[in-house]
């Protein structure tokens, strides 16, 4: 059997090892480093282009079932995820660059995978899976849109910025992961409310760069929204002024060593396991250069700081799945040609994996439903569900059906969630086993 995968990020990435591990034999379509886009900096595959956080991994949170759910469905990026692990308390974060060196590599190297290195510009009569993620190049939406029942939807998506260990204050800034749930991973900014709303009232007044610089003629009918859990810094500030420290910057749990709580805090994840640099969480944004020096100065212990890399903006793109696909994902005009990813409309990188794997179940498994009772299976559905406002999703515990018995407990109800979950799931896995 032979399938061309088009795009190599996290679902294609994962997809293609699917399918090669499984005998197939697959082109995996990449565009870049030949053809770059407005996010990424390498041509490795898999690059992570906002945070380097796949969340939480305690199967008691949504994202943890979720990668518990796709263990038990053969994942197989996720193992690879867990060779590159730096320090974050109970979340699984990465070293971006060794991570996506390492599946390039296992990629490159794999028998069963023929790595083109070119743009895509129309779609092929071949068997295919388009797992070109949110930024999608222009020709080949162009070639896609044909077979669309209506217009593609667009948003900006915002990243943060990154700045060197060593330019921080170690006088101000400290170690402490919230409640003191595990290893002390994040460095925290405490601010005073002088401090904070100071911080605020420069983010209102800065100057920010503005959707028409990613406009052209082809989107100009476009409407421009944001990812709630990747809406900019900046947006944020201007909701309230309390906002953010009701919001990413809540100080509960961040009490300093002398047990006081600051007004607000930022906390700051280590980018890989030498320390050497930090991500500032919840910082993503639109500003503009030299504004971001100036405003993220302001935070206290960074006055400072040398910037890695500054957040930007970009362009993502994704399908009205419900009303352009077929329940497999695949055109409804166009049955050969099927979707995976972020594309589709899943929100986040577990959930990306999540959409290569799914394509393979669907196109080699020939799986038709996944248990209601799982993320998973929860996902695939808001996938193939028609709604008004067609959003995309990630993993959360709102999406699941209720249980048989009433739990008032949150803590057991998300406990009692992930037993239901894993257990359907798990026995659906074995009977596939079973009749293999």
């Amino acid at each position: 059997m032979k399938i061309s995968i088009i795009g190599a990020g996290l679902a294609g990435s994962e997809a293609a090892l699917q399918f090669a591990d499984a005998g197939w034999q697959v082109s995996l379509f990449e565009m870049r480093p030949e053809h770059k886009t407005p996010a990424h900096e390498t041509g490795d595959f898999a690059e992570l282009v906002c945070s380097n956080s796949f969340k939480s991994l305690l199967p008691s949170t949504a994202s943890g079932l979720l990668k518990a759910e796709m263990e038990l469905l053969g994942c197989k990026l996720l193992p690879l995820t867990k060779e590159c692990a730096v320090p974050a308390g109970n979340a699984l974060a990465i070293d971006r660059q060794k991570f996506a060196q390492l599946i390039t590599s296992t990629i490159s190297d794999h028998p069963n995978i023929t790595v083109i290195r070119e743009e895509v510009e129309e779609l092929s009569d071949e068997l295919t899976l388009i797992t070109t993620g949110p930024l999608t190049s222009d020709k080949l939406v162009k070639a896609i849109l044909p077979y669309l029942s209506q217009q593609q939807l667009y948003f900006f998506d915002a990243i943060a910025p990154i700045v060197t260990a060593e330019s921080l204050n170690e006088n101000i800034i400290y170690r402490k992961t919230r409640y003191d749930k595990g290893e002390a991973d994040y460095l925290n900014c405490p601010f005073t409310k002088d401090e904070y709303y100071r911080l605020v009232d420069a983010l209102n007044e800065a100057e920010k760069h503005e959707a028409h610089e990613f406009e052209n003629e082809f989107f100009s009918n476009v409407n421009f929204n944001f990812y709630e859990n990747c809406t900019p810094v900046e947006e944020l500030a201007r909701r309230g002024k309390d906002t953010l420290r009701f919001g990413v910057m809540r100080p509960v749990g961040l009490e300093t060593a002398d047990g006081n709580r600051p007004w607000a805090v930022l906390q700051l994840r280590t980018e890989n396991n030498s320390w050497s640099s930090y991500n500032l969480v919840g910082c993503q944004t639109m500003l503009r250069y030299p504004e971001q020096k100036k405003i993220f100065r302001l935070i206290p212990g960074m006055e400072n700081a040398e910037f890695l890399r500054f957040g930007s903006i970009h362009r993502n793109t994704y399908l009205n799945s419900p009303e352009s696909l077929n329940d497999d994902l695949s055109l409804k005009d166009k049955p050969n040609i099927f979707f995976g990813g972020q594309i589709t409309g899943v929100e986040g990188y577990t959930e990306s994996i999540f959409g290569g794997l799914l394509a393979f179940h669907i196109i080699a498994r020939k799986l038709s439903e996944l248990p209601e009772t799982t993320i998973s299976g929860q996902l695939w559905r808001h996938l193939t569900t028609k709604v008004k406002n067609y959003q995309p999703m990630n993993a959360n515990f709102g999406i699941m059906p209720p249980l048989a018995e009433k739990i008032r407990d949150k803590k057991l109800k998300k406990l009692a969630y992930t037993e239901r979950s894993l257990d359907d799931l798990k026995k659906m896995v074995d009977n596939i086993t079973a009749k293999m």
